[in-house]
């Protein structure tokens, strides 16, 4: 049996150049909070199935962050269900797993409060919480759920002041190691989130 890790955090959301500065920002307020985040990105092997993927690393998390908020028709006219697809997996893991996949936690985002209700109505009484597609409305929400199981965190506007400047430090800590910012992968950008927070701790 795989051991649930209390401090992985399963990051499900829109991964496309639209939704990039959120990711961003998400992926660094997990780290800053002293989490680690886990997403379908973060390994590259085309002999392993997706769902198969999702579901290993469903399994490996505690925690969980879903953002809905892209649920709406595409180009084809269709929806896009990727998002409420991995919601419900996490869902069910919690609901028919064993004791440690019972401790499951989530935290799930839609861009306005309520309009979850029009196309996933089976999750009303989930709280569910609106970023407004704001960042530093997205970095506070996930920082004030977080301190709930790790105390001693930062405020959300302290985090969000970080974040901002970590952007600012970006391109040149991508320079430091011969990465250019437009190409990089999400272990490459985890990597200088993690770099710059431990170098920053050990100036503090």
């Amino acid at each position: 049996m795989t051991t649930n890790h209390d401090d992985h955090v399963f990051v499900n959301c829109p991964f496309d150049d639209d939704h990039a500065d959120m990711f961003d920002a998400l992926v660094f307020t997990i780290y800053k909070c002293n989490f680690q985040p886990r997403c379908a990105r973060e390994v590259d092997d085309a002999g392993e199935n997706r769902l198969d993927k999702i579901v290993r690393m469903v399994e490996q998390c505690r925690l969980g962050i879903h953002d809905i908020s892209r649920t709406e028709l595409g180009a084809t006219g269709l929806p896009r269900f990727n998002m409420p697809l991995e919601l419900g997996i996490f869902l069910g893991a919690r609901k028919l797993g064993g004791r440690e996949q019972r401790r499951k936690q989530c935290l799930v985002f839609d861009r306005d409060l309520y309009r979850y209700r029009e196309f996933i109505s089976d999750i009303a009484g989930q709280d569910v919480k609106s970023h407004d597609g704001n960042a530093q409305s997205l970095v506070t929400a996930v920082r004030d759920w977080l301190s709930s199981y790790n105390s001693g965190i930062a405020s959300g506007s302290i985090v969000w002041q970080e974040y901002l400047e970590f952007q600012q430090a970006l391109p040149g800590l991508c320079d430091s190691v011969k990465l250019v910012k437009d190409e990089l992968t999400v272990w490459d950008y985890i990597r200088l989130v993690y770099t710059w927070l431990e170098e920053r701790e050990k100036a503090e």
